[in-house]
């Protein structure tokens, strides 16, 4: 049980803490927004220095692919059109219980504005049982619950898949999933694993490329720092920006490009944005982005939605189309209209897939009742799992 007494003694230090960096974050939005005038006077230089240099850097720093000082404002959808959606949760496997399983259950969401169709709001359990289901990551080193993870985003995408060959194709159509299209996390797996990851995945996207329906990836409170990182381009002290060459192992902070480090790009953008403007255009130059191809490589921008400040991911065939790219922004606007403050169709896609501990021993008890009645011995539940049932706690 948590002892809420010893808690508090600790939190004077701790909000002193923040007050402190509350005023070093300050200081650094000051600089970014002088950085940023420079870059935009001095916007083309800037970006052959980045892509010229930007293999020598050591972290993410985003490409623009529009002039940084003209914000695109959109508004917000107010004719017949329909949003589908996808979000995922699971039953994780433990080796405590009677059996080895996982469930993954996608929520799946199609929503259509202006016909009086009603919805579909369901969502799809699948169950992991087989050998080759649980441990076919452990040829890469993947442990089962990681692969479990995966497993979870290659269904979310199909289902949305499902969802667009049902879709009505006569009218405008937006794909919605929570979350960044850019699996950071792949570039840390050997390449056959990033392979069988990405190929399910992709396939859809193209799917929904050939019917002309946009992609959006959508990041709630994001901490990314791609598009601050291009500002540390003009604070860099040498002609010829090489991180590791010039500047090795010293700590960030005590870097000449730290000045804008860490701040947040959500944070520069709250200070750029009206409410219902969306960012410049960029584009992402994370490694893994690049084994996306061509068409399917990641594009992003922020939006000011009053509440607070979104990033929204979209692949090349969304945001290189204007058409396709103006039609996702405005939907996206109305879906936080509607969802007051967040997209409507993310939260009931949530809603759907959403796991509870009840759901979790439910699971299993319907698992272990099954398997008497097939008359299958199948061992007891582990101690420890039993007493943490009974808990009194």
């Amino acid at each position: 049980m948590l002892d809420l007494r010893k808690v508090a003694g600790q939190m004077s230090a701790l909000s002193e803490q923040v007050q402190g960096e509350s005023l070093r974050q300050k200081l650094r939005l000051e600089r970014a927004n002088q950085l940023l005038q420079m870059a935009i006077e001095h916007q083309s230089h800037y970006e052959n220095l980045q892509i010229q240099w930007g293999k020598n850097f050591v972290f993410n720093c985003a490409q623009p692919c529009a002039p940084l000082a003209e914000n695109d404002l959109s508004f917000i959808y107010d004719e017949p059109h329909q949003v589908i959606a996808a979000d995922g949760s699971q039953i994780a496997p433990s080796r405590h219980e009677a059996v080895y399983c996982y469930l993954v259950n996608v929520g799946r969401v199609w929503i259509t504005y202006g016909t009086g169709q009603r919805p579909l709001l369901d969502s799809v359990p699948e169950v992991y049982y087989q050998p080759e289901d649980l441990y076919r990551g452990r040829q890469w080193g993947i442990t089962t619950e990681e692969w479990m993870k995966w497993q979870r985003n290659i269904n979310e995408i199909q289902v949305l898949g499902e969802l667009a060959g049902m879709c009505d194709r006569a009218l405008p159509t937006l794909a919605l999933v929570d979350g960044s299209l850019v699996y950071w996390e792949l570039e840390n797996l050997p390449t056959p694993a990033r392979h069988e990851i990405l190929q399910p995945i992709l396939a859809v996207w193209e799917q929904l490329r050939s019917l002309g329906i946009p992609l959006i990836g959508y990041i709630s409170s994001p901490r990314a720092t791609e598009t601050t990182n291009f500002l540390r381009l003009l604070c860099c002290a040498y002609d010829t920006p090489n991180c590791t060459n010039h500047c090795g192992d010293r700590l960030t902070e005590n870097l000449p490009c730290g000045q804008v480090y860490p701040l947040r790009d959500s944070t520069l953008w709250q200070s750029r944005l009206q409410v219902g403007e969306f960012s410049p255009l960029w584009r992402s130059t994370a490694d893994i982005s690049a084994e996306y191809g061509q068409e399917q490589e990641i594009y992003f921008s922020y939006v000011n939605l009053g509440s607070e400040v979104a990033r929204v991911d979209m692949p090349a065939w969304t945001a290189c189309d204007q058409t396709l790219r103006e039609l996702a922004y405005s939907i996206i606007l109305a879906q936080v209209q509607k969802g007051y403050g967040y997209p409507v169709a993310l939260a009931e896609s949530h809603n759907q897939a959403v796991v509870t501990n009840a759901d979790r021993h439910r699971f299993f008890s319907i698992l272990q009742s099954y398997l008497q009645r097939a008359g299958v011995s199948a061992p007891n539940l582990t101690n420890k799992e039993t007493r943490k049932r009974r808990s009194i706690a």
